[in-house]
């Protein structure tokens, strides 16, 4: 075929890709769907496999006990990190079902695990399920809809996601009560990855075609640009993405500290484990469900607000459960939990993709989950350390006044500006600190010579 015909081809294939939700709606809800049951798989472990560590398997040791979430967090950050770029290189749809490919001996290795090395080998293997799998559903959500709905995209993503978390951890409390701890409520896992993988490859589309479509249509200029260089200006050098891959380190903190810790916590107290399931249930029910506002509300009320306030409500939340030792305040703080995680999550997500080129936009939604779910191993990990030294109030607490402090620095850092205005820095410009934007017109310098004489300022 000559040049003019496979020029023609493209164009043609081009053609018949449309942004938005309204012409995409039947992959959306598919991916929807989908990330349902990846997050269905971390809901299997949220009640029952702390209990497994302590009551099963006699670990004395909270630290211990909370290695598994260690493990996990770790794995899937370092997963996320590299999943953005296999998504840009190999596809997202391969990125895809590779990750339920890992994810599928998970349930099985927790069932028959003769000892606790093999539940940390499993989450090892989550960790790299959930990197794969959950970030291609959300960055394949925001390819079809493009950068008008965003907002909305991720809170629907989220929303189906925790909201599976949620119902998971409670059905599987209700089954442990009636059955045991294993292996009763880890086959809804085993379903849960069957199918999933199942969708993944029968069903769904690569959406790499519809990035191109919005490469093409972007006012933007662009310049090639190092993974180096999207990890330094997400991680710190741009103001509003250090702000956002800070925040989203501490809510995972938090989370990771909730998923070990709260469980022990409640038991401690007394309460058994169909109610530890009902409290563990509550907090990512009510973060899911609320995502389907908070999503599109940051599409029109801007990101930082929501964030910085739900930064604030996750430590009421956490301050309450802490300082508290009744069922009904410890409900309070669970919604509280929710509540402030469903207004921070998605817009976070929104925020980095706002202020990121579409050429490398999966790869820097991959470092900001880098950062926020190294946090998993990092409040697990910590809280495990200070539970063991001071008790599980003084490690709830102190993660609590790290949450406010988190929202302090978003409240001081970051910028509200329209979607698409990008803080990058020069390539010859300063490559420490975090970078101070003068105005939001702003040009890429590739090497030596500036596109088109402009400069994009900081």
């Amino acid at each position: 075929m000559s040049a003019t015909n496979t020029n023609t081809a493209s164009r043609s294939g081009a053609s018949s890709i449309t942004l938005g939700l309204r012409a995409n709606w039947r992959q959306f809800a598919l991916l929807v769907l989908i990330n349902a049951f990846v997050g269905g798989m971390v809901g299997i472990e949220r009640t029952v496999v702390p209990l497994i560590g302590a009551e099963e398997f006699h670990l004395a040791s909270t630290t211990l006990v909370v290695s598994f979430i260690v493990s996990f967090g770790i794995v899937k950050a370092c997963a996320n990190l590299v999943s953005g770029h296999l998504a840009d290189i190999w596809g997202r749809k391969r990125v895809l079902v590779l990750g339920w490919l890992v994810g599928l001996p998970v349930p099985f290795m927790i069932m028959w695990a003769p000892s606790w090395e093999w539940v940390i080998a499993a989450n090892a293997l989550l960790g790299i399920n959930q990197g794969f799998a959950w970030s291609m559903t959300v960055i394949m959500k925001v390819d079809l809809v493009g950068p008008k709905s965003r907002g909305l995209a991720v809170g629907l993503n989220e929303f189906a996601g925790y909201l599976a978390v949620g119902v998971t951890a409670f059905l599987t409390g209700y089954i442990a009560a009636q059955y045991g701890l294993r292996p009763a409520p880890i086959y809804l896992g085993v379903a849960y990855a069957i199918v999933g993988l199942v969708l993944s490859i029968l069903l769904v589309r690569d959406t790499r075609d519809h990035v191109r479509l919005e490469i093409s249509s972007s006012q933007r200029a662009t310049a090639t640009i190092s993974f180096w260089e999207i990890f330094t200006l997400t991680s710190f050098r741009d103001r509003n993405l250090f702000a956002a891959s800070q925040a989203g380190l501490v809510n995972n903190l938090n989370d990771g500290m909730s998923w070990g810790i709260f469980p022990l916590f409640f038991a401690a107290f007394g309460l058994g484990v169909e109610r530890i399931g009902i409290l563990k249930a509550v907090y990512p029910a009510t973060w899911g469900i609320l995502q389907v506002a908070t999503g599109p509300l940051s599409d029109h009320w801007g990101r930082k607000g929501l964030i910085v306030g739900g930064m604030w409500v996750q430590a009421a939340g956490l301050l309450l459960t802490a300082l508290t030792r009744e069922f009904e305040y410890w409900l309070a703080g669970s919604l509280l939990l929710g509540i402030g995680t469903a207004m921070v999550y998605p817009s976070l997500i929104a925020a980095v993709s706002d202020a990121s080129h579409p050429t490398w936009r999966a790869r820097s939604l991959s470092v900001y989950r880098f950062w926020r779910d190294l946090g998993y191993a990092i409040g697990a990990l910590s809280a495990g350390i200070i539970a063991d030294i001071l008790g599980m109030s003084w490690a709830i607490g102190i993660i609590a006044g790290l949450t406010f402090l988190s929202g302090v620095v978003v409240a001081l850092l970051m910028r509200e500006r329209p979607a698409g205005a990008l803080d990058l820095a020069q390539s010859s410009g300063p490559r420490g600190g975090i970078d101070t934007p003068i105005n939001d017109a702003l040009t890429v310098e590739s090497g030596a010579s500036a596109m088109s004489g402009e400069r994009h300022r900081l």
